[in-house]
């Protein structure tokens, strides 16, 4: 306990070293665009493709009908449902922060952690760490110190997802050796990132390599503030953050009903199976593949769980409605986020003033 209060009195002091100048940064940024960009372009394509897939198995006239059809409520309703969830992970974002002795206003930091979600787009979504920089800008701590928040957040989002699509696949009777075989795939790259005897391993071997030094520099800092991220901080996590993913699958269902299908609500969680599951399949290809395996995958469940509701064309229609509500409405709502908290990249940090 001694250790933990000496590490986390330290957060306060701050190597100059350590803060990127602004044109490092602005390269990095740069960098991001691109892979933003490039991803942006990759999904219209997978949405060109599958709308044209449902017109030709469909015929453009049924096609423009089911639009025409569309309940616009239910489809708000889906909206409002997944702005929810992400507004109900917050908590353990503050949780992060007050373990790593982080001290932001609370409106304030609820904007840096919304802005996160712009990019979830970024391969691993690892461009959330674009919030540890905004932290560094407010505060004056460290890159490294902040960045085991970053992981958290991602890991236990991971941890959600995956638990829905295996408790769901067991409740709904199908698919349950491939939902654990696909989970603890996607578990691998989180065993270097919380293991440190792999860290120390490859660091004997490669620390005189040059251009892995700076690596390993931030890799001792991040496994240092990591340990005060404990278990009850994980556990106090997943307390909201598989409600969230619930309330993020139960969007979809609302999609479904928007396009006029009587789905009894009895299918909830087979619904909720869909929706992780395809997220699993598609996280398991990597990018650029991912978003292309998780449409077709989504394309795939919704016919072959209810065959005689919906169609190839209707399935293809929801996925490109669902995905808009749960991919590009939450990288627009992270990006004006994002936008506001730029102010602060041109502010000195802490350590400068």
């Amino acid at each position: 306990m001694a250790d933990e209060h000496r590490l986390s009195s330290s957060l306060n002091i701050v190597d100059v070293e350590d803060i990127d100048s602004g044109e490092a940064y602005r390269k990095r940024i740069k960098r991001a665009k691109y892979i933003i960009s490039t991803v942006l372009v990759l999904s219209f394509i997978v949405f060109v493709v599958i709308a044209a897939a449902a017109v030709l198995n469909a015929g453009i006239d049924k096609i423009v009908g089911t639009l025409e059809t569309i309940n616009l409520w239910y489809l708000l309703a889906a909206f409002a449902v997944i702005f929810v969830s992400y507004v109900f992970r917050f908590p353990k974002w503050e949780q992060y922060m007050k373990r790593l002795n982080v001290h932001i206003p609370r409106t304030k930091n609820f904007l840096i952690y919304m802005s996160m979600y712009s990019m979830d787009i970024t391969p691993g979504r690892w461009g959330r760490a674009v919030v540890s920089y905004t932290i560094n800008r407010i505060t004056g701590i460290r890159f490294a110190n902040t960045f085991p928040a970053v992981v958290a957040d991602i890991f236990t989002d991971f941890l959600g997802f995956a638990f829905l699509a295996v408790f769901m696949a067991f409740f709904v009777g199908r698919f349950q050796v491939l939902s654990v075989i696909i989970t603890a795939i996607l578990l691998i790259p989180f065993v270097f990132i919380y293991t440190k005897r792999l860290f120390k391993f490859f660091k004997r071997k490669m620390h005189r390599i040059r251009l892995f030094k700076s690596l390993f520099k931030h890799g001792e800092v991040y496994f240092r503030y990591n340990k005060l991220l404990d278990r009850g901080v994980y556990a106090y996590s997943m307390l909201y953050t598989i409600p969230s993913m619930f309330i993020n699958g139960f969007a979809l269902y609302l999609v479904i009903l928007s396009f006029g299908i009587s789905l009894d609500p009895a299918f909830i969680p087979a619904v909720l199976f869909i929706y992780s599951s395809s997220l699993m399949l598609g996280l398991i290809t990597g990018l650029p593949a991912t978003m292309g395996v998780t449409d077709a995958a989504l394309i795939g469940y919704l016919v072959l769980f209810f065959p005689t509701l919906i169609t190839f064309a209707t399935a293809s229609l929801i996925t490109i409605f669902f995905r808009i509500a749960s991919v590009w409405f939450v990288e627009g709502f992270g990006f004006a986020a994002l936008a506001h908290t730029m102010k602060y990249w041109n502010v000195k940090s802490a350590v400068e003033r």
